[in-house]
């Protein structure tokens, strides 16, 4: 598939293994450490005017490992860190409970799409896993894959676009760009909205 050269209208970045790094069901802010070139590659985004939201699967909840509040409280170390989100997508569902918004179901990319009030289809699913292609794949989203030691070789193979790191990543995004969307508000309304989280 051959993607447009348009700035997107919103990028979507998958938290553990992308933004930071993967500690399994982190509950302590402690522990959460940005990914190389996180700092950078958002602040780029930023000053595109660019929304960045994050959508995340944490399982970890319903599995009785953190409470939310230990969630919410790595989440507001995440944004101490890389700075505000203008969205988050959680799913606190595990694997059986049959919900719509875990990845790689769409639901987590659709509803922060409603959120920044965009297309699914302008924007951009930034993840570590095949799970995050799918569910870009699934909302009309494009997908960019960034490997990690984690990542599965056919989930690689089934890549439409690797980045080499974060930075590679946007710059995909903005390096030939053109005219863009009209880019969402990204004021204080979406900030008031929290965490969405169901």
């Amino acid at each position: 598939m051959v993607f447009d050269k348009r700035r997107p209208g919103a990028v979507l970045f998958d938290r553990d293994g992308t933004l930071i790094r993967d500690v399994p069901y982190n509950g302590d802010p402690g522990l959460v450490e940005p990914m190389p070139g996180a700092v950078e590659a958002l602040c780029r985004l930023r000053r595109a005017d660019v929304p960045v939201a994050v959508v995340t699967n944490q399982s970890g909840v319903a599995k009785g490992l953190l409470s939310p509040d230990d969630m919410d409280q790595v989440n507001a170390r995440v944004e101490e860190l890389l700075g505000p989100f203008d969205a988050w997508a959680i799913c606190v569902h595990d694997e059986g409970d049959g919900c719509t918004c875990r990845k790689p179901a769409p639901g987590l990319v659709i509803r922060a799409a409603a959120v920044l009030d965009v297309s699914p289809r302008d924007c951009v699913v930034v993840g570590d896993i095949g799970r995050d292609m799918d569910a870009a794949r699934a909302a009309g989203a494009r997908g960019i894959l960034i490997p990690t030691p984690h990542t599965l070789p056919e989930e690689i193979e089934q890549a439409t676009e690797i980045a080499h790191d974060l930075g590679d990543a946007v710059e995909l995004l903005l390096g030939g760009a053109t005219e863009a969307p009209v880019p969402a508000a990204s004021g204080p309304w979406a900030r008031a909205l929290g965490w969405s989280r169901w």
